[in-house]
């Protein structure tokens, strides 16, 4: 949250107050001396030293992809915390500033109610119908009979007004104490979530540091391979042959935007412009091609329109894993761009190398764009 929106807000807790007073190395192993026929103990000879277990790339690589996959799940949650946080910051904002009016309106109302309590004193304390009754002139008794009407109908709007005001902020007093319990019900959850990530991505890295050089090689090109065998066997279903190789003016912008990115670092929260994490750069996108959606990937599988896989088309979002935990946005010729994890860079990736949950769409054009077209040569 930038400074400006902190400043803001403690001003509008400030106002909100004010009304409702109302987380040893096996070193080398030696032989035991054995005597000799003379009695003489034998040299000491030096065993070959123990290799180290071979290591399990394989349930390396596996670790991996779960411990960031939670990390990815907790950024999701984070997103969320942070974006409702935002949410309910401007709404404390907003009542605090009715607050403000409101209170200025009460005392302008109490201003009128003394005002009319004065005139009366002034009076004597009679009431404008006593008064009315001593006159003896007919034309003063009918003037005053209209003034007293006028005064009655304007004294009931005043005090009714007021009641209406004190009601008002005491209703807005009440939301914003009920916005600040959840605004700050969201600080935590943020907090918990921030905490796992760092833990996860910890565990990661330190497992990561542990591999040799050649160890980190081979695991590299297992990855490549998983990936690559999982693309393959999507493409073998015949996919490629059904998919729309035609984008919206929407979708173009949006693929546009998100292939600018490329080689841009990832970075869990971040949503721009030098870095980000999956569904940062999706959301990005896609307000930058003029349809705002939602922040997490969670929220992008809940809210935007659904599309069967086949119907695929460049500048839609394709859903991975069960629990909707990973975005890519779709280019076309079976690839996506996505941030993929931390330690990586925004790239270009095979739609079907990770499990698809599913593809959404977020533009509401129905109709490809002439200009988005391919052209052939």
């Amino acid at each position: 949250m930038g400074t400006g929106k902190r400043g803001l807000l403690t001003a509008a807790v400030t106002v909100v107050c004010a009304v409702t007073v109302l987380a040893a190395a096996p070193g080398t192993a030696f032989a035991d001396p054995a005597p000799t026929a003379s009695g003489s103990a034998a040299p000491t000879v030096p065993t070959a030293p123990t290799p180290p277990p071979s290591r399990d790339l394989e349930q390396v690589r596996q670790r991996l992809d779960t411990l960031y996959h939670e990390a990815a799940v907790a950024t999701d949650a984070y997103n969320a915390a942070e974006e409702m946080a935002e949410q309910q910051s401007a709404e404390i904002v907003k009542l605090a500033k009715r607050i403000v009016q409101g209170e200025k309106r009460l005392d302008e109302l109490k201003d009128r109610a003394g005002a009319a309590a004065r005139a009366q004193y002034r009076t004597g304390g009679l009431p404008p119908e006593a008064q009315l009754m001593l006159s003896d002139d007919p034309q003063q008794f009918l003037n005053g009979s209209g003034r007293i009407l006028q005064g009655e109908r304007a004294t009931k709007h005043v005090l009714s007004e007021l009641t209406r005001t004190q009601q008002d902020l005491e209703q807005y007093a009440a939301d914003a104490s009920t916005q600040w319990r959840k605004l700050e019900s969201n600080r935590k959850a943020k907090a918990t979530a921030k905490k796992k990530i760092k833990k996860r991505i910890a565990a990661a890295e330190k497992l990561e540091s542990e591999l040799e050089q050649e160890e980190k090689e081979r695991l590299a090109r297992l990855e490549q391979e998983a990936a690559r065998k999982a693309q393959n066997a999507w493409l073998s279903s015949g996919i490629l042959d059904t998919l729309d190789t035609e984008a919206t003016g929407q979708g173009k912008k949006a693929v546009e935007y998100a292939t600018a990115q490329i080689g841009k670092p990832y970075e869990w929260g971040a949503e721009g412009p030098t870095s980000y994490d999956c569904s940062g750069l999706t959301s990005q996108a896609w307000a930058t091609a003029g349809a705002p959606i939602p922040r997490t990937s969670q929220q992008q599988w809940k809210q935007l329109r659904r599309v069967a896989v086949e119907d695929m088309r460049p500048g839609d979002l394709v859903i991975y894993f069960d629990d909707a935990s990973h975005v890519g946005l779709y280019v076309g010729d079976g690839a996506i761009v996505h941030a993929p994890r931390p330690g990586r860079a925004v790239t270009v990736a095979g739609a079907g190398s990770m499990p698809i949950l599913g593809v959404v769409r977020p533009t509401t054009e129905s109709r490809p764009t002439t200009e988005s077209r391919p052209t052939t040569e």
